[in-house]
């Protein structure tokens, strides 16, 4: 359930209320019984807990980086090197 930001227009009282989407807004205000108004919240609403929210959660224990290998030209053997002595 998300938390609203509301202003009363009589006393400028700002509050926050958390309620369901589904409730209809307030409309007193908690201070002095003014009318009030939504405001547009800059606050996310997400919050992230536990594991599994950062690279290094999911990666396995004991693993390592894929070791680079260069590639044979065509004409090398598999266990030998290039007959020309250049890769290409």
């Amino acid at each position: 359930m998300p938390t609203y930001e509301y202003k009363c227009s009589d006393c400028n009282h700002k509050f926050e209320v958390f309620h369901s989407i589904k409730d209809d807004p307030v409309k007193v205000c908690e201070n002095c019984g003014g009318t009030v108004k939504r405001l547009i919240s800059s606050t996310a609403g997400v919050i992230f807990k536990g594991a599994g929210f950062y690279v290094n959660d999911y990666r396995k224990s004991g693993s390592e980086t894929a070791k680079e290998t260069t590639p044979a030209c065509a004409s090398c053997p598999a266990a030998g090197g290039c007959p020309s002595g250049s890769a290409d």
